[in-house]
């Protein structure tokens, strides 16, 4: 009888340890990745067409009918940008940048872009 009020007993603590949600700041920094690429567009994704001028130039002509994408050339990945994204991706156009933000898929939702080194 011992054993079992125990087992229940330990059972109950952990199942109520489980349910208890994380906070919205535990949530975030668990998701929170910093991804470093360059600011470009989505047609042209990891490498600019020759001929179309600089990278600031192409994104800049390119995104006027597209968005714009963070190219992590080094792993060879596209994401997209969400709209703070977006917003935000405009002065960094054709540069190498640090985004900070969660991942979801292919997705980030950008908290902060800043120039890399």
């Amino acid at each position: 009888m011992r054993i079992f009020l125990r087992m229940s007993l330990a059972l109950l603590v952990l199942s109520t340890a489980l349910a208890v949600p994380m906070s919205g700041d535990a949530q975030k920094t668990v998701q929170e990745k910093t991804l470093v690429g360059y600011i470009s567009d989505n047609h042209c994704g990891l490498k600019h067409v020759s001929g179309m001028g600089d990278d600031k130039s192409c994104t800049l002509m390119c995104v006027k009918h597209g968005k714009f994408v963070l190219a992590d050339r080094d792993n060879k990945r596209v994401y997209n940008l969400d709209k703070t994204g977006q917003e935000k991706a405009r002065e960094f156009a054709g540069q190498k940048v640090k985004i900070t933000g969660r991942v979801s898929g292919k997705t980030i939702r950008v908290t902060s872009i800043e120039t890399a080194a």
